[in-house]
C-alpha cells in the first residue's frame, strides 16, 4: 500500500502508558503468569530449604570433627569410630546440599520456562493485534531488543530471586539463630552489622549505577536499530555510495555506548571495592571475639572453624549481592518494558459481543465515511459509495487523494472517523477483525515476502494447505513454470522482503496467494503500478483471472488497467469527483477524461519497455 497519509504523528504515548512501573508493579504483573506454576514454586522451595539445612549443618560437623580429634592418644575410637562416622555425615550432608539444589533447579525450570514463553508469546499476540499507526511508527530494532531483554529477565529474576536472594536471606537467618544461642550476642551482632551495612552499601551504590546501566541499554538498541535500519536498506546504501557514511553513524552509536560502559565499568569497581572491605572488616571482628574465646577456654577450636566456615558459607553468596541486586533491577526494568509494549491500547479493537463475519452475497458499501490519520489533516471526507456483489469497482486520482487509505479502512486497520463501512448490510464495528480479513484478499503495490521459500509464501494465503493446492494457486497466477525452472522449485528462498524476486514475479506469488486464500472480497492496491507496460499487461490477466466472481476493489493509477470495471471513481483531496463507466467518465469530457488523455499521450511519447 502507499503511504501518502503515513503523516502520523500522533505520540504512541497516548495509546499506552508510558510512566515507570515500580518494581512491586512489575512483580505483580509477573505474579499472575508464576501462579500457574504455584505447586512447583512450593516444591522448589521446600528443596531450597532442606538445602539450605544441609549447609548449615556443615559448618557444625566441621566443629564436631575438629573437637573429635582431640581424643587422647591410644584410645582405639580415635581411628575407628567417631573420625569414620563423622567424616560420612559430613560426605552426606555436603551430598544432600548438592542434591537439593539440583532437584530444586530442575523441579523449578519447568516454571521458569513456561512463564518466559506465556509473556513472550502475549507480547507477540499482542504486537500483531495493535494498530498500523503503531507499526509505522516503531523501530523494529529497538523494540526487538526490548523483547529478548525482557524475555531473559524473566530468567534471570526468577532465578536470582529463588537461586540467590532467597537461599541467602534463609542461611543468613539460620545462621545468626545459631550464633546467637550458641555463642554470646556479639557474634550475631556483629555478623548482623556488617550484613546490614553491606547490604545497604550495595543497594545504595546499585541504585545509583542503575541510571549508567540504563543509559547503555538505550545506547545499546539505539546502535542496534541503526545497524538494523541499515542493513535493510542495503541497496539505498548501495546506490548513494554511503557506506563510509553509514558506517561513521553506526560508530558514532558505539563511541556513545563505549563511554556509557566504561562510567558503569568505573561505578561497579568502587561498587566491589567497598564491598570488600565491609566483608574484611567484619571478618576481622568474627575471628577477633572467636580467637579471644578459645585463649580464655570458653570455645574450642572446632567453634573457630565453625565461626570461621560460616562467615565463609555467608560472604560468598555475598560477594555477588552487588551483581545480583543489580540483575535483578534490570530485569525489572526489562521486563517493565516489555510489560510496557503488553499495555500498549489497542486503537482498534473487537467491540464487546462482536460476532463473525458470514459473507453471503459480498456487497461493500462505503456511506458517509470521513476519516483523519490526525485531527489537523483530514484524508477523507463524506465519502459514499457501493461495490455490488461479485462487480468490480475501480478508484482512481492522483497521489495523496486518499485512495490507498480505502482498503486500510475495509481492512480495519483504523476505525472511521465518521460514517460507517458495512458488508452485506453489517457494520465492520460489529464483527471481529479475524474473520473480516479472513473475508477479504489483497494484492498490493509493494509485495514484502517472507525470507522463505517461494512455496511457503504462496501457502501463506491458506496455512496447512497442501503441496497440490500450492501448485494449483502458481498455476493460475501464471508462475509456475518459472518455479519449475529453478533448481529447487517450489524450495526456492525467495530472501529478505523478497528481493531474489523480480517485481513482476513477486506481484505473481501476491496472486497466487490471494488465490489460494480464495476470499469472497479481494483488493488490488495499484498492484501494477511498479511494473514496466509488458509485465503490466501479462499481469492483468491473472487480476482479472484472481477478481472473477468475487466482489474487487481495485485502486490504481494507470487508467488503462481499470477500463472494464463496473463503476469507476475519481478521488481529488478526499472527495468522489466523478463515478461512472470508463465510456460515461470520457463522455462527460471531466477530469478522468482529462487524466486519459494525458495518459495516453504520455504512452504515446514513451517506448515499450519488454
Amino acid at each position: 500500500m502507499r503511504t501518502h497519509g503515513r503523516a502520523l504523528t500522533l505520540p504512541e504515548s497516548t495509546l499506552g502508558p508510558t510512566a515507570p512501573r515500580s518494581d512491586w508493579g512489575t512483580l505483580r504483573k509477573l505474579f499472575p503468569y508464576l501462579w500457574r506454576y504455584r505447586w512447583r514454586v512450593g516444591i522448589a522451595l521446600a528443596f531450597m530449604l532442606a538445602a539450605k539445612g544441609a549447609n548449615v549443618g556443615v559448618p557444625v560437623l566441621l566443629k564436631t570433627l575438629v573437637d573429635s580429634l582431640s581424643i587422647p592418644p591410644g584410645d582405639a575410637r580415635a581411628l575407628l569410630v567417631v573420625p569414620v562416622g563423622l567424616l560420612l555425615a559430613y560426605a552426606g550432608l555436603r551430598l544432600s546440599t548438592s542434591i537439593f539444589t539440583e532437584l530444586r533447579e530442575l523441579v523449578f525450570a519447568k516454571a521458569t520456562e513456561g512463564t518466559a514463553r506465556s509473556i513472550s508469546l502475549s507480547v507477540f499476540r499482542h504486537l500483531h493485534a495493535l494498530s498500523l499507526r503503531f507499526h509505522l511508527e516503531r523501530q523494529t530494532g529497538g523494540m526487538t531488543r526490548d523483547i529478548e531483554r525482557g524475555t531473559r529477565g524473566v530468567h534471570s529474576l526468577i532465578s536470582y530471586s529463588l537461586y540467590s536472594i532467597l537461599p541467602t536471606i534463609v542461611e543468613v537467618t539460620m545462621v545468626l539463630v545459631l550464633l546467637a544461642v550458641k555463642f554470646d550476642a556479639w557474634f550475631a551482632w556483629i555478623t548482623l552489622a556488617a550484613l546490614v551495612l553491606y547490604i545497604a552499601f550495595t543497594v545504595t551504590i546499585t541504585e545509583w549505577r542503575t541510571k549508567f546501566r540504563k543509559q547503555m541499554n538505550e545506547l545499546d538498541s539505539t546502535a542496534h536499530t541503526k545497524a538494523i535500519d541499515s542493513l535493510l536498506n542495503y541497496e539505498t546504501v548501495k546506490y548513494f555510495n554511503n557506506e563510509d557514511y553509514e558506517a561513521k553513524r553506526y560508530d558514532e552509536s558505539l563511541e556513545r555506548l563505549r563511554r556509557a560502559a566504561l562510567k558503569s565499568q568505573s561505578t561497579l569497581s568502587i561498587l566491589n571495592t567497598g564491598q570488600q572491605l565491609i566483608i574484611a572488616t567484619a571478618l576481622i571482628g568474627i575471628l577477633w571475639r572467636a580467637t579471644e574465646g578459645v585463649v580464655a577456654k570458653q570455645l574450642t577450636l572446632g567453634d573457630l572453624v565453625m565461626v570461621n566456615a560460616f562467615m565463609i558459607q555467608l560472604y560468598i553468596p555475598l560477594n555477588f549481592l552487588g551483581v545480583v541486586y543489580r540483575e535483578i533491577k534490570q530485569s525489572l526494568t526489562d521486563l517493565d518494558k516489555m510489560f510496557t509494549l503488553l499495555e500498549r491500547e489497542r486503537e482498534v479493537d473487537d467491540s464487546p459481543g462482536a460476532q463473525p463475519l458470514k459473507v453471503t452475497h459480498g456487497v461493500v458499501r462505503f456511506e458517509n465515511v470521513s476519516f483523519a490519520y490526525e485531527p489537523s489533516r483530514p484524508i477523507l471526507h463524506d465519502v459514499s459509495f457501493e461495490i455490488p456483489a461479485a462487480k468490480t469497482v475501480a478508484v482512481v486520482g492522483p497521489s495523496g487523494a486518499g485512495k490507498s487509505t480505502l482498503a486500510r479502512l475495509l481492512y480495519r486497520f483504523y476505525d472511521v472517523g465518521s460514517g460507517r463501512i458495512t458488508i452485506d448490510g453489517r457494520n465492520l464495528r460489529d464483527v471481529t477483525q479475524s474473520s473480516l480479513r479472513q473475508a477479504i484478499g489483497i494484492v498490493p503495490q509493494d509485495t514484502v515476502l517472507f525470507n522463505d521459500t517461494v512455496g511457503y509464501n504462496i501457502a501463506y494465503g491458506r496455512p496447512g494447505a497442501g503441496h497440490d493446492d500450492v501448485v494449483q494457486a502458481a498455476q493460475a497466477a501464471r508462475i509456475h513454470q518459472f518455479i519449475a525452472s529453478t533448481p529447487k522449485g517450489y524450495e526456492t528462498v525467495v530472501g529478505e522482503r523478497g528481493l531474489k524476486l523480480s517485481g513482476g514475479e513477486k506481484q505473481r506469488v501476491a496472486i497466487a496467494r490471494t488465490l489460494l486464500k480464495d476470499p469472497p472480497i479481494v483488493i488490488f492496491d495499484e498492484a501494477t503500478s511498479a511494473l514496466d507496460s509488458a509485465n503490466e499487461r501479462a499481469i492483468q490477466e491473472q487480476l482479472r483471472s484472481a477478481a472473477r466472481n468475487k466482489t474487487a476493489l481495485v485502486i490504481a493509477h494507470r487508467l488503462s488497467t481499470v477500463v472494464d470495471a463496473h463503476q469507476i471513481l475519481v478521488m481529488e483531496q478526499g472527495r468522489i469527483v466523478e463515478r461512472g463507466t470508463h465510456a460515461q467518465l470520457l463522455s462527460q469530457g471531466g477530469r478522468y477524461a482529462e487524466m486519459w488523455r494525458l495518459q495516453q499521450s504520455e504512452r504515446a511519447v514513451s517506448p515499450e519497455t519488454a
